[in-house]
């Protein structure tokens, strides 16, 4: 049975400068649609790619918009793919996807990715918080090929903050995107993703 995401109340977002949000329970914290539509121009994923916690859809539509397709999964039903899917207790890949591309939750991220790649995925590309990548020494033994440091800062509030009208904008945390290919040997390529191209 699919777990449905849950109402928090309204005051579940304090002010301290920026804003500070409550840690939700399965972790969903929004994307902006440009971080998933800029990396899908950049790096070339085979079709349909598979996101196994796709919240409310934002890797799915970029996938769309660019004529490709995308099986979208999430633990919790949200209202956009299938529910009721964890992705950790899956044994192979899912609808013919050959690669993953996700925004999974931060404190699971490594399990994800080691996942993913146990699951022989050709490419998989993950969302991750840059501060803590100097302490994640499990990445040295990952075929990790490049890391994209997104720029403008992205805004990802929880889905609670938006659904209650609350503002999107103004991030103050560094995200990126983690990618890995299957059979990547040399050292992992810096990049920059800047939301607009000019």
């Amino acid at each position: 049975m699919a777990l449905v995401e849950a109402e928090l109340p309204k005051n579940a977002v304090s002010k301290i400068g920026a804003h500070k949000f409550k840690r939700q329970r399965h972790e969903h914290y929004v994307d902006e649609a440009w971080c998933s539509v800029r990396l899908l121009e950049e790096e070339a994923f085979t079709w349909p790619i598979w996101d196994p916690s796709c919240g409310w859809g934002r890797i799915g539509d970029a996938a769309s918009a660019r004529g490709g397709g995308c099986i979208s999964t999430d633990l919790v039903r949200r209202g956009y793919g299938t529910g009721g899917v964890d992705f950790l207790k899956t044994a192979k890949m899912r609808g013919g996807a050959l690669s993953i591309v996700c925004n999974p939750p931060f404190d699971l991220s490594q399990a994800f990715a080691e996942h993913a790649l146990g699951l022989g995925a050709e490419k998989i590309a993950m969302i991750a918080l840059v501060r803590r990548l100097p302490a994640a020494r499990w990445l040295q033994k990952t075929p990790l090929s490049r890391v994209w440091l997104m720029s403008p800062r992205p805004s990802m509030p929880t889905g609670t903050h938006i659904r209650n009208g609350g503002y999107v904008g103004g991030g103050t945390q560094d995200f990126c995107w983690l990618v890995w290919t299957k059979g990547w040997t040399a050292p992992a390529e810096m990049r920059w993703l800047f939301r607009d191209k000019t």
